[in-house]
């Protein structure tokens, strides 16, 4: 039987009797011109073969070269929105998509399954019914503790796009710095975005520079999720707008943060450059605080095409609990009448006043502590869903051991690969089902990443377990959802990783193929 290596595991995959469909330059590419020009250069990545949509490249009898069709067609797909199916075959390639979403993702499952047989490129003979588990399928960019420039960006959404992730959740501000141009409050980028962790340089994104990753997220069928977060992790905010951000809370509890974290105390006024957390808060019984979301929120809003804007909530330390609770209810209801889904962290459950439309990200472990099961739980209770980010399993900025340079391991220690992925989204939260569940997001905080370097070592290929947890089967449901079949299969993807220049880390868990 031939190697299948599909990273997410597809709904069904069945290796059918017949010879595999010969890849090679007279092969010729038919149907949608979008996801034939995406298939074209996935080709030329893993094979080198140039291999033109529409053009039989010189062969003079297309039928014996062979075809690869790209259609979308909702009916015949049948399995609902981002679904596909795909056959091959010793005489074509069909792939069809129920939409554009579809269709792309076939795609990427055509590109894992191309492989080399002896001298040549071939496409085993298969047939797929896929569809993903969940709607929502996300990865999270920290641009605030380290700024990333746009390219940075869009890489990262080629790689999210490539397992079938389609929401991008950028953390644009924090202690830190400010890090999107917003016409209507200047002085958070003129003052609040020259710093980063540890004295590296800043940045931010002008308008036109979030327009071009929103642009380029959408070509990849991804929705862009802008975070700002309140009324905690504000202290580039005091340092634009004085007035609005009390003075730094350093508790005996955040006294403790800095101690274990370093980077120094903050001060009022100046750019703050440590990793502590929690000791910054905006002035809650101020209207100008008010006034100040309703333009950040407002002109976000303008500026973001998908449904949600995310509004923080975590770690607010230094806010007055019952404060926190009326900052939460206005602050979300400000983001819910601008015609915007809100989203945020489980904190703000606790809040008895949250707008019930608000879906809560879940980023405590995967067994709850602190009693951070109660506040995701308050979300589903006002009818909403939950997005499910457990520290322990997903957060990507986690050590693999030890010895790893890069990460952190504050969450229950370093995180393996096969922790990543030995859990389940519907095993988390009791009383949790699977319809109150939205998704699964796997956050990169970059206290101790730098470059797109930094981000594929820690990423890869842990975000691919992530991949999986979001877009196959449940655990157990079909053979291929298991720790075992999963390492066998993202081993096989290293090659082409490799070829689309991902530095993915070699970890000794995975046994990796070559060539």
């Amino acid at each position: 039987m031939p190697r299948v290596a599909v990273v997410p595991a597809p709904a069904s995959l069945e290796v059918i009797e017949s010879a595999p469909f010969a890849l090679h330059g007279a092969v010729r590419i038919e149907g949608e011109t979008d996801a034939a020009a995406v298939l074209a250069a996935l080709i030329r990545a893993r094979t080198g073969l140039a291999i033109e949509p529409g053009a039989p490249s010189g062969a003079d009898d297309v039928a014996a070269a062979g075809t690869i069709e790209l259609r979308i067609d909702a009916s015949s797909a049948g399995n609902g929105p981002e679904s596909y199916r795909l056959t091959a075959d010793a005489a074509s390639v069909v792939v069809t998509g129920a939409d554009a979403a579809g269709l792309f993702y076939g795609v990427q499952t055509l590109g894992q399954l191309i492989a080399r047989d002896g001298d040549g490129w071939h496409v085993p003979a298969v047939s797929i019914a896929d569809a993903p588990r969940f709607a929502y399928r996300g990865v999270m960019l920290d641009v605030a503790r380290h700024f990333a420039p746009v390219e940075t960006v869009t890489a990262l959404i080629d790689r999210a796009a490539s397992l079938k992730l389609n929401t991008l959740h950028l953390h644009l501000t924090d202690d830190q710095g400010w890090r999107v141009e917003l016409t209507s409050r200047p002085e958070l980028t003129a003052l609040a975005a020259d710093s980063s962790v540890g004295g590296d340089p800043g940045g931010f994104y002008t308008k036109a520079d979030y327009r071009e990753i929103v642009e380029y997220a959408a070509s990849r069928h991804v929705v862009v999720v802008p975070e700002i977060d309140l009324p905690g992790h504000t202290h580039a905010v005091g340092v634009a707008y004085p007035g609005l951000a009390q003075d730094p809370v350093l508790s005996p509890e955040i006294e403790d943060v800095i101690a274990r974290f370093g980077g120094g105390e903050p001060r009022p006024g100046e750019l703050y450059q440590g990793i502590a957390v929690g000791f910054s808060s905006l002035k809650i019984h101020e209207e100008a605080t008010y006034d100040f979301i309703s333009d950040v929120f407002g002109e976000l809003a303008s500026m973001t095409p998908g449904p949600y804007l995310h509004l923080g909530g975590d770690e607010a330390l230094g806010t007055d609990p019952a404060d926190f609770a009326e900052f939460i209810e206005r602050a979300s209801a400000i983001v819910a009448d601008l015609g915007k889904t809100p989203i945020a962290w489980h904190e703000a459950g606790a809040a008895a006043g949250l707008h019930p439309d608000t879906i809560g990200q879940y980023w405590g472990f995967t067994t709850p502590t602190d009693g951070m099961d109660d506040s995701a739980r308050a979300f589903v209770r006002h009818g909403s869903q939950l997005i499910l980010s457990p520290s322990d399993a997903v957060y990507l900025d986690m050590k693999y051991d030890a010895g790893t340079a890069l990460g952190l391991e504050w969450a229950n220690g370093p995180t393996s690969v096969e922790r990543a992925y030995s859990w389940e989204p519907g095993g988390i939260i009791e009383g949790v089902g699977e319809q109150d569940i939205l998704g699964v997001e796997a956050p990169l905080w970059t206290e101790t990443v730098r470059n797109l370097a930094d981000i594929d070592e820690l990423a890869f290929p842990r975000i691919a377990a992530a991949a999986e947890a979001a877009w196959s089967p449940a655990t157990g449901t079909i053979p291929e959802r298991s720790w075992e079949s999963f390492r066998a299969r993202v081993g096989e993807l290293g090659p082409l990783w490799t070829r689309l220049g991902i530095g993915f880390h070699a970890s000794p868990e995975i046994p990796w193929a070559t060539g």
